[in-house]
This record gives structure tokens, sequence and C-alpha cells, in this order.
């Protein structure tokens, strides 16, 4: 089998990934050996386990470094910018797919039709699920006057949660799918409409305004007063 090593600017890694891929679409993901992949990629099969512990490790992006990221950015946050923090986690995530450009659309390819892949994936974003659901309980925790039980916390973080990680699957399908322009915009989108579902409930303990703020480029004389009308509107 001819080798393949890709672009000169391509790394190591890139280049065992991108001939994994290439395997994986000519022949199956389970006919592909490890040492295909090197062979492809022009290197050994001493150098593919440096960079991969297994096939399947290429297909993914690297969950641990993601997850580390999320955690510093949840832990810079104060009580007041927990729901900030929480939406700027997930478009950390979001930008790691949009920054692989082709091979995350490859990937989603492949793993749409090679259930153990599938399931890999499933169990690499309930680990996300979890650590959002652990960071919102605590913030839930910390509402003064809310009067809820521990366990309807529970739920109500477990549901935050999962809504969380469900409006990041959703813009970032539609982006593999090519179906989505602006993502980083989208995701912002659908994380407002998740504040907006689990922010505290002022309105039923006697008024008051929740303001969630996002990055934008208009600047503050301009957002000043359509603020204040949202807000007169609400009323």
């Amino acid at each position: 089998m001819a080798s393949s090593q890709g672009s000169p600017a391509m790394s190591v890694r890139e280049r065992l990934a991108d001939a994994a891929l290439t395997l994986f679409d000519e022949q199956g993901y389970e006919r592909t050996t490890v040492d295909e992949i090197a062979e492809r990629a022009g290197v050994g099969r001493t150098t593919f386990f440096r960079h991969y512990r297994s096939k399947e490790d290429v297909i993914f992006p690297e969950h641990a470094r993601l997850l580390e990221a999320i955690r510093d950015r949840l832990a810079t946050s104060s009580h007041a910018t927990a729901l900030i923090a929480v939406s700027e986690a997930v478009r950390l995530v979001l930008l790691h797919y949009l920054e692989e450009g082709e091979l995350a659309r490859r990937r989603y390819k492949l793993t749409s039709r090679v259930a153990v892949l599938r399931d890999r994936e499933i169990a690499s974003q309930a680990q996300y699920q979890r650590l959002f659901r652990e960071f919102i309980s605590q913030w839930m925790r910390g509402e003064a006057g809310t009067g809820e039980s521990e366990s309807m916390i529970s739920l109500r973080a477990e549901l935050m949660a999962g809504a969380v990680v469900s409006a990041h699957n959703h813009v970032l399908r539609r982006w593999l799918r090519g179906e989505c322009e602006d993502p980083t915009a989208e995701v912002d989108e659908a994380m407002s409409e998740v504040v907006a579902l689990f922010s505290p409930r002022e309105g039923a303990a006697g008024g008051g305004a929740t303001v969630v703020a996002f990055r934008s480029g208009e600047d503050l004389d301009t957002l000043i007063p359509e603020l204040r009308k949202l807000l007169s509107d609400g009323r």
C-alpha cells in the first residue's frame, strides 16, 4: 500500500488522523489496522502509539484537554457570573470543533455509521454533562431564597446540564451538516434560551429582572437603549 504523507504543513498527529480517516472511508473502520494507518501516514508503528493509544483514539478530539479547559473557565467565575461562565465554556468546545474544520466533518460522517464510535461519542457527552451538572448544582445551592429542596436542586441542575449539552450539540450538528453560517452566534442564542429557562424565578418571588450579557460587536452606547427597551417591554 502506498504511503500518503499529506501536506508538508501537517503535524505527525494530523497526518495520522488524515491517514486513518482516509482508510476508514476506503475499506471500513473495522478492517483498518494501526499498521496500515502508520504506513499510510509515512511513519512507524512506534510513532503511532506515541500519539494515540488506539485507532479509535484517532477519531476523537482530546476530550480530557477540553474538559480541563471547561473546568478552568468555570473555576474563574463568581456566583454572579456563573451563567456567563457556562455559556462561554460551551463556546470553547464549539470553537475547538470549528478549528478542526474538515476533520470534524469527516469524523461526524464516520461516527454516524459506526456503532462503536457512536457509543464512545455518547459516553464523552455524558462527561461534559456531568461536569456542567456539578457546577450548576453548586450555583443553584448558592441562590438565596429559592426555598428549593436538595432533590429539586439536583433535578433542575440535571435538566439544565442536559439542556446545555443539547444546545451545543444542536448548533454543532447544524454546522457539521453545512446548515449554519455563523455557529458562534447561534450557540450564543441557544445558550440565552437555556439561561432564560433556568434563571432564578424572580417573578414568583416578587419582581426583579435578570440580565445575562454575551459578547457583542456593538458599542455600549448602542446596547444600553436596547436593553432598557427590552426590560421595559418585559414588565
